[in-house]
């Protein structure tokens, strides 16, 4: 048999089959895309049934060439490009350049990059998907023409540098609407009254709700009120209600939930979850084994699993903590509506690859994803936990209290993972068991708790948040969630404050100037329906072009419109109190294409500009000098010396003033929802600790 020439997309996919497929298969790797519309220009023919202009990409004409070259040599070309719309352009664009027929049996996919799987797959070959292809070409011309025709516009009438995608620009309008939202809230007092009480004669300790009629909102006079009739009174258990509560495990990830719950539990940006589980997906070096991939595709809106991968959690789960930890039969989890259900759900390629064993194969961010994928995965196919729930209400007098608490009657899957919360701020009070009590049982009052609260405006969106709101709204697709939200921030759209998106007096503009002049650009519901029509064009259900006219003909019109009627939107730079050491002019901060700097408003005069430095209140442990904040190229925070590059002192985590009690080394801190975690600096020493958040410590 002659050569099969297989083609990916990775070279760390290269390495990874290489390990199980045979010499008459040669690898090589596209590393992504090699043709793309052209940065230059905006590359499509409107006039032509939107006909894109494709050009080689800038810096791949040896990989092109490497790539022609093994064609040559080989009897059969196998296209192995990523399991998804964007991997499917990329096979066909290939295809094109290789001279190989689209139609004919030249692609091949894979859900795993396992040896069964792989194997399965090049018994399978197909032609290239032309639906596929055609809804990333639509998504793909849309986006240009969206961006390159509308982009001008922001440049005319809010500042230069601007940019406006389709998708961006609803999720931008999400950020807005909530920030408006919050600063047209006007905030309520209301009171809650608690009773701390004990059962006769002695007993431990618990805390009851006082429970108004109808539910009610309580005031300041009506807790005065109640708190004159409580005067002497006494009280008494009326009735007790317990029953046993099931809990069913989360379903295993999708590439939504997987982003939401790396940002809840490791802090992780969508961005550094989605660059881990790539190279956990194309594979790494594993000890003893060589080259492994270690998950399913990371891109998924499917919550289904293969028979035999839930069978091997199951053996895993009966083996680890006995039969009644595995249910009587596996699970299945319906996907949402509107899901392409075409992939695996993201689980380990092998659930006998516990994160306890590649402790010495993967990096720290590979580890606990890893980590966070193998025990979801995991525990969705085990036996639901079952809490015992107590509710017991109390009379005093003419009122009455309740308490509520809970003790765990079977652990279940929560032996190995629960879900996070994106409610930092709720609380456990029904988590707490109860004493025992009787019906009829008098209880001591030790004191009761009047408390003033002010009702609070709706939180603004963290990562998790916003990427929950976008699949929600059907806004945008597995792939899109992290290059979004990337891309708000790069264009100085919104910014983080706590971990939380607040808009930038540019991205407000930007969105009441879209909304005003382009409301179908910014409507959620539009965004959602055109990402339908993407998916009826995969299905062949509709045709690109069509689609794509109906979109843009409208839009021109709009546009040709809003360059005649908007005027222009003045953003005041805001100065710094500081002459510009040239020219003697006052310092503004300036906001450009890639964040904010310090310029001077003479420009062009004066060319006098420098980057925004963030000082902590901490001194370098190595020179003394004073520890600033920086961005690394990817946009990702870090720490280092003021006097770079005299001094190459740097850390990822927020060094502090407080020192290691073991060896005296400085240490950093992480700051969670309920605690600051520190740790010594000192790999030697590797001590850590966690103290209550809000603590002058290390600040």
């Amino acid at each position: 048999m002659g050569k099969t020439l297989v083609i990916v997309e990775s070279p760390a996919k290269v390495k990874t089959l290489s390990k199980f497929l045979g010499r008459r298969y040669a690898l090589k790797a596209s590393v992504g895309h090699v043709r793309d519309l052209p940065k230059s220009q905006l590359g499509v023919d409107v006039d032509n049934n939107y006909a894109p202009k494709y050009i080689t990409i800038r810096g791949k004409g040896d990989v092109i060439r490497e790539l022609k070259d093994s064609a040559k040599k080989a009897d059969t070309i196998l296209l192995a490009t990523d399991p998804d719309r964007e991997g499917e352009a990329i096979s066909w664009h290939l295809a094109y350049i290789l001279g190989v027929d689209p139609e004919s049996e030249c692609r091949i996919e894979f859900n795993e990059i396992t040896e069964n799987a792989v194997k399965n797959a090049l018994k399978n070959p197909r032609p290239i998907e032309k639906g596929r292809v055609d809804a990333q070409q639509a998504r793909r011309v849309l986006d240009r023409l969206v961006g390159y025709k509308l982009s001008p516009f922001l440049w005319k009438k809010v500042r230069p540098g601007l940019s406006a995608g389709r998708v961006q620009s609803s999720a931008l309008k999400i950020i807005c609407d909530r920030e408006r939202e919050i600063e047209s809230f006007e905030s309520e007092e209301y009171w809650s009254l608690g009773a701390e009480l004990s059962p006769k004669p002695r007993g431990k300790k618990f805390e009851a709700r006082f429970v108004p009629e109808d539910d009610k909102r309580l005031s300041k006079e009506d807790i005065d009120k109640i708190l004159a009739d409580l005067e002497g009174v006494e009280y008494v258990v009326e009735s007790i209600n317990v029953r046993d509560q099931a809990r069913r495990p989360a379903p295993p990830f999708i590439t939504s939930t997987l982003q939401q719950e790396a940002f809840r539990k490791l802090g992780f940006s969508g961005r550094r979850t989605m660059s881990n589980a790539q190279a956990l997906y194309e594979g790494v070096e594993v000890a003893g084994e060589g080259h492994v991939a270690l998950i399913t595709y990371m891109r998924t809106d499917s919550t289904r699993v293969a028979r035999e991968a839930q069978m091997a959690a199951r053996d895993y789960a009966r083996n680890k903590w006995g039969s009644k930890y595995v249910p009587k039969s596996p699970r299945g989890y319906a996907s949402r509506k509107g899901a392409q259900d075409a992939h695996e759900a993201i689980r380990p390629t092998s659930v006998d690859r516990t994160p306890e064993s590649l402790k010495g194969s993967l990096g720290r961010d590979q580890l606990r994803l890893y980590t966070l994928i193998w025990s979801r995965f995991m525990a969705s196919q085990m036996s639901d936990a079952v809490n015992e729930m107590t509710s017991v209400d109390i009379s005093a007098g003419k009122h009455g209290f309740r308490a509520t608490g809970q003790k765990v009657k079977f652990d279940g899957f929560t032996v190995i993972y629960t879900e996070g919360r994106d409610d930092e701020n709720s609380k456990d009070e029904d988590k707490r068991e109860l004493p025992a009590l009787d019906v009829g049982q008098g209880l001591d009052l030790v004191q009761l708790l009047p408390k003033q609260h002010f009702t609070q405006p709706p939180p603004r969106y963290t990562e998790a948040t916003l990427v929950k709101e976008l699949e929600k709204h059907g806004i945008g697709r597995p792939s899109t969630y992290a290059p979004i939200i990337d891309t708000l921030r790069k264009r100085d759209y919104a910014e983080l404050d706590k971990k939380r998106f607040v808009p930038t007096e540019v991205g407000l503009a930007v969105c009441d100037l879209l909304s005003e002049h382009f409301p179908s650009v910014v409507d959620l519901e539009f965004t959602a329906k055109m990402e339908e029509k993407l998916d009826s064009i995969e299905e062949d259900k509709a045709d690109w072009i069509r689609v794509t006219d109906e979109f843009y003909k409208p839009f021109s019109e709009t546009l040709a419109k809003a360059e005649e009627v908007a005027e222009k939107i003045v953003i005041q730079d805001e100065p710094i109190g500081e002459p510009c050491p040239e020219c003697g002019t006052e310092l503004v901060i300036k906001s450009g294409r890639y964040g904010k700097f310090i310029a001077c408003p003479a420009y062009p005069k004066c060319t006098y500009r420098r980057s925004i430095v963030k000082k902590l209140d901490v001194k370098c442990p190595k020179c003394g000098g004073d520890v600033v904040e920086r961005r690394s190229k990817k946009g990702r925070t870090f720490y280092g010396c003021s006097n770079y590059p005299d001094c190459d002192f740097v850390a990822w985590n927020r060094p502090t003033n407080v020192k290691c009690p073991i060896c005296g080394s400085f240490t950093t801190a992480r700051q969670r929802s309920r605690d600051v975690a520190y740790k010594c600096a000192n790999a030697e020493c590797g001590n850590s600790w966690k103290e209550v958040a809000g603590s002058d410590r290390g600040k």
